[in-house]
Formats: structure tokens, sequence, C-alpha cells
């Protein structure tokens, strides 16, 4: 299938087909179909909560591109009367500097560095995002999944439960039909706070923060987890304690450089997001939620490796602001071009991994057809 995937690489590098998970499976037999957050979706590719999730014209402009699903930009919750426990996060963001970051085995890769946190307008404005992602979702043409920063105490302070009814509720309002789709963020900036330099009050929030969401009202709930500045074990130890709580679990947010103050991607990233989840083994680690990877996502192999470390989906968001330069479409969005090289690369695209995973019988087809989502239910259920 090589000779027709350059083809196709070539030509689609002009214009991406519309529907081009259907495309892939009437040309090649493969069925890209995805889920996250319990929503079978077309593809796995996703965008991670940020700058490029918050305005409609970014949300219409990615479901016209065939994006699969959207995380919002995070808002910091509040209570009824607009005060919040995690203000210092509602801060403006800088302007995103897109740069190189150089790995501690000496590889170059991609960061995306500012100094912004979260939502910095008012909640209002955010509701109204929310309505134009509950559209797209209801239209089939994008999901679309809020994020949220919930107060987090110190070991011995209450939660404030005001904030978690209060922010919750509208959003559920908002949505009107239930569940809601709703992302919880452990943001990386949170890994530099002094507020997470205590393990016990990590393990608390990751323990007690779901059910404080739940009381407010029916969710399908995801807990975006951070990169603490603990080694892996501590790290294992946050998933499976977050794991009773959540309905997925995106693994795992970026690093943090206390030198810089600053949360960095790049190879650093992935390879101790991957070396800690391949230690994720069924017999381990009995009852994981859905798991949705993140972390230095550039190619069509690299959510391979998410996958078969049982990732059902994963979320991008560097790949989709890098110089136009290093994609090789000529045309469309920065989500159109990255879908293309993502996809179709012949040698690290998505079709071409599966392709070889194929041949080296390591995926096997069923009625004529290669499964994406068999790579991650084969190392959840083996």
């Amino acid at each position: 299938m090589r000779a027709p995937l350059a083809r196709d690489f070539e030509r689609f590098a002009r214009a991406l087909p519309c529907d081009f998970p259907h495309y892939v499976r009437d040309t090649y037999r493969i069925d890209l179909g995805a889920r996250y957050l319990g929503a079978a979706i077309p593809h796995p590719i996703g965008k991670g909560s940020g700058q490029l999730s918050l305005n409609e014209k970014q949300l219409e402009e990615d479901a016209a591109a065939g994006l699969a699903f959207a995380v919002l930009k995070t808002v910091i919750a509040e209570d009824a009367r607009g005060a919040q426990a995690m203000a210092a996060w509602a801060i403006h963001e800088t302007r995103m500097k897109v740069e190189r970051r150089r790995a501690s085995n000496g590889r170059d890769g991609w960061t995306v560095t500012w100094k912004g946190r979260g939502w910095d307008r008012s909640f209002e404005e955010y509701l109204a995002l929310v309505r134009v992602g509950r559209d797209l979702t209801r239209a089939g043409t994008l999901l679309c999944v809020p994020s949220v920063k919930y107060h987090l105490p110190r070991l011995g302070e209450p939660f404030r439960e005001e904030e978690y009814r209060y922010t919750t509720g509208r959003l559920l309002e908002i949505w009107g039909q239930s569940p809601l789709p709703l992302e919880k963020d452990f943001s990386p900036t949170l890994a530099g706070d002094a507020l997470a330099e205590d393990k016990a009050q990590i393990l608390r929030w990751l323990r007690e923060v779901p059910q404080h969401i739940r009381a407010a009202g029916r969710v399908r709930l995801a807990l975006k987890l951070m990169n603490a500045r603990f080694d892996d074990d501590f790290q294992l130890e946050m998933l499976r304690t977050a794991a009773a709580g959540a309905d997925a679990l995106v693994v795992f947010n970026r690093l943090f450089d206390d030198k810089l103050g600053v949360a960095y991607g790049g190879w650093d990233l992935s390879e101790r997001n991957l070396r800690v989840l391949g230690r994720l083994t069924p017999g381990a680690s009995p009852g994981l939620p859905e798991l949705c990877g993140t972390g230095n996502i550039g190619t069509g192999r690299m959510i391979l490796a998410y996958a078969c470390r049982g990732c059902s989906a994963v979320q991008l968001h560097t790949c989709f602001q890098l110089p136009l330069s290093e994609y090789p479409a000529t045309a469309g969005s920065r989500t159109q071009r990255a879908l293309h090289a993502l996809v179709f690369h012949p040698d690290d695209g998505l079709i071409a991994g599966l392709l070889e995973l194929e041949a080296q019988g390591r995926l096997q087809r069923r009625g004529g057809e290669l499964h994406f989502l068999d790579l991650a239910d084969a190392h959840r259920h083996r």
C-alpha cells in the first residue's frame, strides 16, 4: 500500500478530504474510529485545552478541518458571587512562543511557552463558548469538552463546595443534556506551585475532587493529570488514585521547568509519559478507566505509541502551532495541515504505522479491516 499512500499524501497536501476517516476506511480498509469520554469519535486526534480553543471561530475551523474533538480553554471555577479561590490562575496569556527544546538525550523537539494559565474573561463569556461547543457536539461535527480548574485546598482545609456546585451547575444548565462531558485540569503550572509540594495533598485532590464535581450533577469526567515533581512510582500512584473517580484520565500534562518557571514539552515529556504508561499492565492496574494520551505527539507513529499503551485517543497542542514550513501540506489551516501529516505521511503517519503493525503480526484484521481501537483495547484486556 506504500505507493497509493505516497500518492494520497502528495495530492492531499493541497486539500484534505472533508471526511478523511471515511476515505481511509474505503481505500485502506482501516477503521480509525476512537473514543473519548465514552463518546465514539471518527479518529483519535483531538485538541488539548489552551489558547487554540477559546473562541467560536477556532472551534468552527476545527470542525471544518475534520478534528475529532476539542477541549475548551480552562475556566477558573467561581461561586455565585464571582469569587474564585484559584483566581491566581485566571491571568491573561502572554503571546505564545513556539520554539525548539533540546531533550536530555540531545534530541531536538518543539515546545510552546507562555506565562498565562486559564480563562481570563468573564464566566458568562465562557458559557457562551460552551453553547457553541454544545451545538457543534449535537450536530456531530466536533465533540467539544469544557475544562475547569476547581479549588484545591491544602491538607486540613475544606473544599469550597459552593464553587464546585455553582460552576458545574451552570455548565450543566447550558449543556442541557445529560451527561455533561467535562475535563478537570490539573495543570502543569500547578506542578511548579507550592501547593503541589506535598504528596499526600496531591493524592487527596485526586481522591476527593471527582466526588465534589459529581455532587453537582451527572457528568462524564476526565481528569487531566499533571507530571508531578516526583519519581515515576508516584506518577503511577497518582494515576491509580485518580482512576477510582474518573471516567477517563488524560496522561500526562507537560513537565515544569523550575529554573525558567514555565511548563514545557518535547521529547523529555513523551519519554516520561510512555515510560510510566508502559508500566501499566492490566494485571498490575485493574479497573483503569479510559486513557487519553498527550505529550509530544507530532507523528502518527507517536499516536500509535500511546495507543499501544492503552490510550483510545490523544490530545495535541504544539503540533497545531508549528511554523508553516514544518508542515508538508501547502494549503489549509494548521489543523488541516497537521491532520494531513499525522494521518497520511507515508513513513510516519497513522495509516503507515497501522499497516506496519499488521505486517509484523501485531494487529489483525476483523471483517477485512484493521481497527485503531484494537490496539488500546488489546493492551487493556490482555
